[in-house]
């Protein structure tokens, strides 16, 4: 363990943090248009340059502990999954002990990082995703006429069909990083900006219509709710939002089980849309094959060994570790979100945590219809997400630059 990290021993580091954070904020708004694959690497190397502010403290256990058992277990299963990847640096336990360690740096440095530095790298995350949304808006408008445009400039065309599933994928970033974006400009006290938040909105709706793409507008309706309920209900919203992603992750089997002993699933499969209907296929394979092997699961990354019943994973977070690693990675994941929400109760209401918990919100809706649990790009958007939510939860609601450089923020942002 090492001591609680003071910003005014060594002011320079926490500007340092700073001004990675203002890189990655730079860097989100282009890769969340033109390669969101990018963001594994971007995080890699933010992870990196802040791995100075690592550190582990008894008040970070409570979330530590399960993710910990997590990463191990999925280690040990290794030795029974039928999934054998070609080479070594495919193997996803192997790569989530380095991804833990770097995302968990980046989380740190925006908690370490100069209250002015970090209010600099939310300012430039606030207008990078209002711009994201504008273009999103447009693309939407258009068909993604200006990504294909781009894409032909640069002698590198591409099937318009892909060129949308592409761009629809912009939906999904700006998603993760709507919530601290929108509150900082809300809080920047300028009238025009207040509504940077309605162009980010804006745009990911345009996009979610014009792609088909449901679960960004899900995810942010959702992430509505579960903000007021927090701002509204300060100590109780948080753990109603625990107490539901403990249910998820625990009870996803059992509840489409019962759905299909009354009749219910197949009613809603028949009736529900192409893209819905081939999840709910992947979550009927899933749930019969994890009643296989309910305690230890097949093995980390098993889900690829399925097809053609189930492709590449089963659209479900829930139900892939539940498949992959059993009732012990079950239990892990539940404990792991239900105290990152637990965390976020208050006495009062705090803007900055109601956006905490719909930046969780949201990666949680994602992961339970739309991607796969290891899939580097996501744990890594997941990691960034969760730094700027803090930022922003950390952040002063409206103070001059001039006191936020002599007084800068100590407060941690895994503290209860």
């Amino acid at each position: 363990m090492t001591a609680p990290f003071d910003p005014r021993i060594d002011d320079s580091r926490g500007g340092w943090y700073g001004a990675v954070l203002t890189f990655v904020a730079l860097m989100a708004p282009l890769l969340g248009w033109l390669s969101p694959l990018g963001f594994a690497p971007l995080a890699a190397l933010a992870g990196l340059l802040c791995l100075g502010a690592v550190r582990a403290e008894p008040r970070h256990l409570p979330a530590m502990v399960p993710a910990l058992v997590l990463f191990s277990w999925a280690a040990v299963s290794i030795f029974w999954t039928p999934y054998r990847p070609k080479n070594l640096q495919s193997w996803i336990a192997l790569k989530l002990v380095a991804e833990s360690v770097l995302y968990w740096g980046v989380v740190r440095a925006a908690a370490q990082a100069s209250a002015a530095s970090r209010g600099r790298a939310l300012t430039v995350l606030a207008w990078g995703m209002a711009g994201l949304g504008a273009i999103l808006l447009i693309e939407g408008l258009t068909g993604a006429f200006v990504y294909q445009t781009l894409r032909d400039a640069l002698h590198d065309p591409i099937r318009p069909d892909l060129a949308r599933r592409n761009v629809a994928q912009g939906a999904y970033v700006l998603a993760i990083f709507c919530a601290p974006a929108a509150l900082t400009a809300w809080r920047s006290g300028r009238s025009w900006s207040k509504y940077l938040g309605l162009v980010m909105v804006a745009g990911l709706v345009a996009a979610s219509v014009a792609f088909d793409a449901d679960a960004p507008v899900l995810a942010v309706v959702l992430a509505l709710a579960a903000g007021w309920a927090v701002m509204t209900w300060p100590t109780a919203g948080p753990r109603v939002l625990a107490a539901g992603a403990g249910l998820f992750f625990l009870g996803a089997p059992s509840v489409i089980l019962a759905a299909k002993a009354v009749g219910l699933y197949d009613k809603i499969h028949a009736m529900a849309p192409l893209s819905w209907s081939e999840r709910m296929d992947y979550w009927s394979h899933a749930v019969r094959w994890i009643g296989d092997h309910p305690l230890r699961g097949w093995g980390i990354d098993s889900s690829r060994s399925f097809g053609p019943g189930i492709v590449l994973h089963p659209h479900d977070g829930a139900l892939q570790i539940w498949l992959e690693l059993g009732v012990v990675g079950a239990v892990c994941a539940a404990v792991f979100w239900m105290a990152i929400f637990l965390r976020m109760c208050r006495k009062k209401p705090d803007l900055g945590v109601a956006a905490g918990a719909a930046t969780g919100v949201v990666y949680l809706v994602f992961a339970a219809v739309s991607f796969g649990v290891w899939q580097e790009w996501w744990v890594a958007l997941g990691g960034l997400g969760a730094a700027f939510a803090f930022a922003a939860e950390l952040q002063p609601a409206r103070a001059p630059a001039e006191a936020m450089v002599k007084q800068p923020s100590t407060a941690d942002p895994i503290s209860v």
